[in-house]
């Protein structure tokens, strides 16, 4: 399956992106870089679809396994090469996990099924940067 994209300048520096599910984002930097701080910057959004990709896995395997949960977060950090072009060379996912009596081997292994088989964009970022992973419950 190939995925197209159409991103469209708004003026200034915003840009307004597509997706093939039809919905739409905006894409803006800081005003101290010259823009409106009215959309998500670039960067950033990768770390959101690392968390995105992996989190949906995550979900669809607990699910599967019949593995309840209360709510679940992830909480993933970036940090950037000094140099131009600045990008991540370390990444860091926390996975925390809220609920009655947690079932933490099956969370682990859900966990894991993700990060090392089903989340493609967690395979592309360790194709340029080191991920770290760690899982945290929280028993109600």
């Amino acid at each position: 399956m190939d995925h197209k994209v159409i991103t469209h300048w708004k003026g200034n520096s915003q840009f307004e992106s597509d997706n093939p599910s039809g919905k739409t984002l905006l894409i803006d930097t800081s005003e101290e870089d010259g823009g409106n701080n009215s959309g998500l910057r670039p960067k950033a959004m990768m770390l959101s679809a690392l968390a995105g990709c992996s989190g949906l896995d995550v979900v669809s395997i607990l699910k599967k396994m019949k593995v309840d949960i209360s709510d679940f977060r992830m909480d993933t950090y970036g940090e950037l090469t000094e140099e131009h072009p600045k990008t991540y060379h370390t990444v860091s996912v926390e996975y925390h996990f809220y609920g009655n009596d947690l079932n933490e081997d099956k969370i682990k292994k859900a966990v894991d099924l993700s990060i090392e088989k089903y989340c493609g964009v967690m395979e592309m970022f360790k194709k340029f940067a080191k991920v770290n992973t760690s899982i945290h419950y929280h028993n109600n």
